[in-house]
């Protein structure tokens, strides 16, 4: 594809990763007129990135049940970023329920999160008719929304190249190497050699297909131990995720993981029993030890990681500030942290 012509008085961006983080930042920069080219190490976007198992849910209030406060309130930027962008976002909110047995989860979900509506058997029937009958308690986000990652981080390299931006696949470099005014770092937890506390936390997914039924919106399903979530895509088919491990392998899922999520899934509903399992899907997030984000600026190059499971939540928050910092070397974005060079 032509590119766009460079202007010498533009900015010139280099960014190391084509993940969801990577791509936001992309976006935003070509909106507000620098150059960008991005290195990717994979062959195609999401080959290589933690974003491709994402549930895709933008819910901020609900994380709010073990999230920080910054995680809930830059959080609801996310849906409007999203929607602007890509135009995959499904606003159909969120819906927690738990089994009858489980119900103090339920309150106290309820009492650490906010914009919720408690609601009754028959309201969730009307919300969601398959489930008619088997709960009789909830809670309903109505201003939340989920989106389908896979989708979404495609229409964004979509995006990047329709600005101009360029992207090189099978392009390994490291932060110092590129030609550019400013470095981004997106590299997830490879950026470990340069970020030495940052951890990986593994998730763990499937993938189901069933035509036996039909939901509208994520549900929740509250556990004391694992709590699970499910996401409906397209075509019937289900993501069913995802636990959080504290490890930093990429490619195994173990059969306890297994158990759990379809374990979850049949909870929610029998019919899950007889579903097929489309796609079994591992990855390692990036997390520091406050579980926040953060941009670390050292020299020409930022850091932009940590998003741990909040990638598509908190991308576009942390790329509107990685702008900021590029475009205004003065500017202290809130994530912002400095290093000696």
């Amino acid at each position: 594809m032509a590119q766009l012509p460079h202007r010498p008085s533009q900015t010139t961006v280099a960014i190391v990763g084509a993940g969801v983080v990577g791509l936001a930042c992309a976006v935003e920069l070509l909106d507000r007129g620098a150059a960008v080219v991005i290195h990717e190490r994979g062959p195609r976007i999401g080959a290589e990135a933690c974003s491709w198992y994402a549930g895709g849910m933008l819910a901020p209030w609900c994380e709010g049940e073990s999230a920080e406060e910054p995680v809930v309130r830059l959080g609801q930027e996310a849906a409007g970023w999203w929607e602007r962008h890509t135009g995959e976002v499904v606003r159909q909110g969120t819906l927690v329920v738990a089994p009858s047995r489980d119900r103090s989860e339920l309150r106290r979900f309820g009492q650490r999160t906010s914009h919720f509506e408690e609601i009754d058997g028959e309201v969730i029937a009307r919300l969601e008719p398959d489930l008619v009958g088997r709960f009789g308690r909830g809670l309903f986000f109505a201003a939340e929304a989920h989106l389908d990652p896979r989708r979404a981080i495609k229409a964004l390299g979509d995006k990047v190249l329709a600005q101009g931006g360029t992207i090189h696949f099978e392009s390994p470099v490291e932060p110092a190497e590129p030609d550019a005014d400013i470095v981004l770092d997106c590299r997830g937890l490879a950026a470990r050699d340069v970020l030495p506390d940052l951890r990986g936390v593994k998730g763990e997914m499937l993938i189901l297909k069933s035509d036996e039924i039909a939901l509208s919106r994520p549900v929740r399903l509250l556990h004391p131990r694992i709590p699970l979530y499910i996401v409906p895509r397209a075509e019937g088919h289900f993501m069913v995720g995802a636990t959080m491990i504290e490890s930093g392998a990429r490619r195994r899922i173990s059969a306890r993981s297994m158990l759990e999520l379809l374990g979850a899934a049949y909870a929610l509903h029998p019919a899950f029993g007889e579903a097929e399992i489309v796609e079994i899907g591992t990855d390692a997030r990036p997390a520091f030890p406050d579980n926040l984000p953060r941009l670390t600026r050292r020299g020409r190059v930022i850091h932009v990681n940590g998003l741990y499971r909040h990638g598509f939540l908190l991308s576009p928050a942390m790329a509107r500030m990685a702008a900021d910092a590029v475009l205004n070397p003065q500017s202290r974005p809130e994530m912002l942290h400095d290093l000696a060079a």
